[in-house]
């Protein structure tokens, strides 16, 4: 049997080339300059990819239980890959560009993003929170790769070419690391292992299924959780260029330098809080990292020092990389991992408005007012009401019908690890 660390590695080096996406704004100043583009409409490209990562998730998780893991992340690949290529025709053709790199490529992130994850909780059942935060602390940590790749080959080769040799480079490797996605045996358990009490207290009585999991209201507080999140963060990761060069006063390959630096934070933030939950739960992981994210956001504006804004900006963006780490375990915990997929993937669609609707708004405000602080206030007055969601969330508990003891079965299959066939 394939060691299951080897599949873990597969699996961020396809999150990592997925993740690539996260250094689009390096590509907003460009665009805006070379063809005459608003703010907005360069900004919406970003977005587009994003609306249909969030659609694509669900159809990758459903298309799972179908097909074998191996085959809709090379898919993936493939899509998201030559969307990034195809967008280099789309000079003076906006149009192009949305449907290209947005809808193309946004569909390849999505269908290959769950994949990871809804095999990397199977095959980790006794790390969860870490090995997900792991799985997508790569997708997180694209950009520190891909800006800088993105700023030095836009001046040398050009704008368009840029794309096309990016695209090469982000397909070969997403489709390399998917030829190793593949799932554990059935009701496969590492050796030795017993689930501790603290774990079998915030884990659901038994496995869900899809239609089950969408009727308890802690299936719609864990979306709204991670799109809140989301919101907030992903506007500030989309502007992340433009805030170092206008409000720390950096040249531009100083800013592009600091996406990829703050890329490490996104990264690091789904490892180090995934661990958190590990150490806590899911629910007190959520409420301290929601509690930095409210400080920051209401205090960011009055930053003035490139240094401190920059560390800031890393905080925040661990935070906001925490959400994707912590949330998968946090379906699988309350769910089960049996249809993690489809579960999860189904929760990045509401995710997908927001992630949509968050940054539109914060670039809107950005315009029409010429400064980041009515956006600001408006992210930090809506992080502060929610905070009583991860107050008041616990794991669902019901019987199966049919079955007088809805906890054994799953505790027992927890309690008495099988070795691998």
């Amino acid at each position: 049997m394939l060691n299951r660390w080897l599949i873990a590695l597969a699996g961020i080096c396809l999150q990592m080339a997925l993740g690539a996406a996260y250094a689009w704004s390096v590509f907003r100043i460009p665009l805006s300059k070379e063809y005459g583009w608003s703010i907005t409409q360069v900004t919406w490209t970003f977005l587009i990819s994003w609306f249909f990562l969030g659609c694509a998730a669900f159809v990758g998780g459903l298309w799972m239980k179908r097909a074998h893991p191996r085959v809709v992340a090379m898919t993936a690949g493939l899509l998201w890959g030559g969307g990034v290529f195809l967008a280099s025709f789309s000079a003076n053709k906006l149009w192009w560009l949305y449907l290209s790199y947005g809808v193309i490529g946004g569909i390849g992130l999505g269908m290959g993003y769950v994949v990871p994850i809804a095999v990397l909780v199977k095959w980790f059942p006794d790390r969860r929170g870490f090995i997900t935060g792991l799985a997508v602390a790569g997708f997180g940590a694209g950009a520190l790769f891909s800006a800088p790749a993105a700023a030095w080959l836009i001046p040398h080769v050009g704008l368009m070419p840029t794309f096309a040799y990016l695209g090469v480079a982000y397909g070969s490797v997403a489709i390399l690391a998917g030829t190793m996605m593949r799932n554990p045996p059935e009701n496969w358990l590492p050796e030795g292992w017993t689930p501790t009490a603290s774990q079998i207290s915030q884990r659901s009585d038994r496995d869900y299924t899809l239609g089950e999991a969408l009727v308890t209201w802690q299936w719609w507080a864990i979306c709204a959780l991670m799109s809140v999140n989301t919101m907030s963060g992903l506007s500030i990761v989309t502007q992340a260029s433009p805030i170092f060069q206008e409000m720390g006063n950096a040249n531009v390959a100083t800013a592009a330098k600091w996406v990829g630096v703050i890329a490490v934070g996104n990264g690091a933030g789904r490892i180090f809080w995934s661990w958190v939950s590990d150490l806590t739960t899911r629910k007190v992981a959520f409420f301290m990292m929601y509690l930095v994210e409210v400080v920051l956001f209401w205090t960011y504006h009055g930053i003035h020092s490139f240094t401190l804004l920059a560390l800031a900006t890393f905080v925040l963006v661990m935070c906001y990389g925490g959400a994707y780490g912590i949330t998968p375990a946090f379906a699988a915990d309350y769910f089960g991992p049996r249809d993690v997929g489809s579960i999860f993937g189904l929760m990045m669609f509401p995710w997908a408005f927001a992630a949509v609707f968050g940054p539109l708004l914060f670039a809107y405000l950005r315009q029409i007012n010429g400064n980041y602080i009515q956006a600001l206030y408006l992210i930090a007055g809506v992080m502060t009401a929610a905070l009583i969601l991860p107050i008041v969330i616990h794991p669902p508990q019901g019987r199966k019908r049919g079955d007088e003891h809805p906890t054994g079965a799953a505790l027992q299959a927890e309690a008495e690890p099988l070795s691998p066939e």
